[in-house]
């Protein structure tokens, strides 16, 4: 993949930075599609509890399989597709049986090649295996927390985690943040690095597209009054202060994990700031 920027035909182009669009198809597989309804940052009752969200394109969510609990089935890839709710690409893949699913779709995975999760796999880019299979130094991704509850680590476009260790029935991960964390050895991940590595490289152009996504503008805290934001207020530029959030809390640095949370006993080494 590839950034290239866009000429300045118009002013929203001026600016804009783009990424290739490596998809094999435009329409979704009907049967994995579920109906997404947006709040608008709007509660049960109507009120607004999030500020700055609502509008953008509508969209249907695609159901993944995080799983990855269909073992020792080979699975066929048909397609690399977009995915609206998240910036990596994704697979549909078909499996021996004939039932059909998406996966999240690591870089170097293409139309045709097989995939298949379980202790049958071999290390290979798409397949699911055991975090005790793995060899030690393999980038993985999609990575469970709890045995079969489905990955969550490493999940967005370009992440990965290294394993570095391996120790009675946990092994070692380094995860995307820096942080070095035991996970335990029965836990599924999938090998390679995701996929659309260059979306951090990406640039909007214009604000338009911010609403598409559904970002509404978001008010700066100093441009506030006082009743409204610790940073609010002020003659000229003089507001100001530490920077902290809207309810107070100090940003840059300021640690607000709990410091008797039960899984500190598996993180290793917290992330570098």
């Amino acid at each position: 993949m590839a950034t290239r920027k866009l000429k300045p035909t118009t002013p929203g182009q001026r600016f804009k930075v783009v990424t290739s669009f490596d998809v094999t198809t435009s329409k979704p597989e009907k049967s994995l599609l579920a109906v997404s309804t947006r709040s608008g940052g709007r509660n049960k009752d109507g009120k607004m509890t999030m500020r700055y969200i609502g509008g953008g394109h509508k969209k249907k969510y695609r159901v993944i399989d995080f799983k990855r609990q269909k073992t020792d089935i080979s699975a066929t890839v048909k397609t690399i597709e977009y995915d609206p709710n998240r910036s990596a690409r994704i697979a549909l893949v078909y499996y021996l049986d004939g039932e059909k699913k998406y996966i999240l779709c690591p870089k170097g995975l293409k139309v045709d090649d097989k995939i298949i999760s379980g202790k049958k796999a071999t290390p290979d880019v798409g397949n699911a295996l055991f975090l005790s299979d793995i060899p030690l130094g393999t980038a993985v991704h999609n990575i469970e927390l709890t045995p079969g509850k489905g990955g969550e680590l490493a999940r967005s476009a370009g992440s990965f985690a290294t394993l570095v260790a391996r120790e009675g029935k946990y092994v070692t991960l380094k995860l995307p943040s820096g942080e070095i964390r035991m996970v335990l050895s029965t836990c599924l991940a999938t090998i390679g690095v995701l996929s659309n590595s260059e979306n951090n490289l990406q640039k909007s152009g214009k604000a338009g597209r911010s609403r598409w996504l559904g970002r509404r503008p978001r008010t700066r805290g100093v441009a506030m009054n006082p009743v409204d934001h610790p940073m609010g207020g002020g003659e000229g530029k003089s507001s100001g202060g530490h920077p902290r959030s809207r309810t107070g809390v100090p940003a840059k640095g300021f640690k607000t994990r709990k410091k008797k949370k039960p899984s500190n006993k598996f993180i290793v080494e917290r992330r570098k700031k």
